[in-house]
């Protein structure tokens, strides 16, 4: 490890700071203490890594630098803390793969690299809601954990709100290339706002409501399975568990157990056979119109503003400058979760933007020059 170059040290120094602190907040979200343990072992691991690298930074007679939280794990706090550990788990997960990935291209880091590894697997079972693997009172608790939806529906409010920005930006572009008046431009974005914002809130509204329904259905059918044949479910939650790599025995006990308390097997049932939480049934349909309606208004609103207050090209100028900076925003955001350098992604997200409403624009000047003729 001589050859290490200290700028190096210092970048595994503080990524491993930040893993610890996004694996504290994790533990301090976690309302299962089971959970929030396992996540402070992980904490933990972060720790000594970090200390392993300070350590070598002393050896080699440089200063330590003072922890310093990237923009991306202090939004990633914000988050965990407002809405829970499930919000940064899967994120935490991509982490853990691309810290591997730096391990595993330096000398003398192997045993880190697998370290990192084991992390985004059991991460990755966690967010599934397998258990293979995970021992102890941790395995208990995992089981009948299924996919969590908080780096999901993170990923959907940053696509929501860009679907509504680039198509209500391209449709303003094409007709302001009409050379329509300002107030027709106006009209017709506020009308390109609402018609996406209703569409998208409608489409989410039947695709829940939808998945609740045979959720529902799917639930009154495994109670009177429960009924009529629990030895079957019993059998059937023992595969389930060994399929998991439980032993058989252990499995068979495990299932015994779970259907002795009738007031929770058939929780449990959905949840394992399932991968329903009752509780939840995939959410509010209402929660997920509205919130589908309000973040494509968010994106859509922006191209709009500039025709609230002047017309021409200067709110032409205004509308590609504003929506521009949206896009390169939501590009930006885009880094949470693919852990891609935050002026690329954004620069990327922007140009792609531009060049849509580019062509919408050409393709307005050309229809409105022919119908003018």
């Amino acid at each position: 490890m001589n050859d290490y170059d200290p700028k190096q040290i210092i970048d595994f120094l503080q990524d491993e700071r930040n893993s610890m602190v996004l694996y504290q907040t994790a533990a301090e979200a976690e309302t299962n203490p089971y959970l929030a343990e396992f996540y402070r072992k992980l904490a933990q691991t972060e720790k000594a890594h970090a200390e392993r690298w300070a350590k070598k930074l002393e050896e080699l007679g440089v200063p330590v630098p003072k922890p310093a939280l990237t923009w991306r794990t202090k939004t990633l706090v914000w988050l965990g803390k407002r809405f829970g550990a499930n919000m940064i788990t899967p994120v935490l997960g991509k982490m853990e793969q691309s810290g591997a990935a730096g391990y595993s291209s330096a000398s003398g880091t192997g045993d880190l690299a697998l370290v990192e590894q084991s992390h985004a697997r059991l991460l990755k079972e966690l967010t599934l809601g397998k258990a293979g693997g995970i021992e102890g009172g941790v395995l208990a608790q995992i089981e009948g954990r299924h996919r969590s939806a908080g780096g999901n529906a993170l990923r959907a409010a940053v696509l929501g709100a860009n679907d509504g920005l680039v198509s209500n930006f391209s449709l303003v572009m094409g007709v302001a290339g009409a050379e329509l008046a300002g107030s027709s431009i106006l009209l017709t974005g506020m009308a390109g706002l609402l018609a996406g914002a209703i569409s998208m809130a409608l489409g989410e509204w039947i695709s829940v409501q939808s998945s609740r329904e045979l959720y529902q259905k799917q639930i009154r059918t495994e109670e009177q399975e429960l009924a009529q044949f629990p030895e079957e479910e019993m059998e059937e939650l023992a595969l389930i568990y060994q399929a998991r790599g439980i032993s058989r025995e252990t499995a068979n006990n495990l299932a015994k157990k779970v259907l002795e308390n009738k007031t929770d097997a058939l929780e449990i049932l959905v949840r394992e056979e399932l991968s329903i939480d009752p509780k939840e049934l995939g959410g509010s349909a209402w929660e997920a119109a509205l919130t589908s309606f309000f973040l494509f208004a968010v994106g859509a609103i922006l191209p709009v503003i500039p025709y609230l207050f002047t017309d021409g090209m200067p709110a032409v100028i205004l509308s590609a400058v504003l929506s521009a900076a949206g896009l390169f925003g939501i590009g930006a955001s885009i880094t949470l979760f693919t852990g891609r350098p935050v002026l690329s992604s954004g620069i990327r997200q922007m140009l792609f933007g531009l060049a849509a409403a580019a062509v919408t624009f050409g393709i307005g000047r050309l229809l409105g020059v022919n119908l003018a003729g």
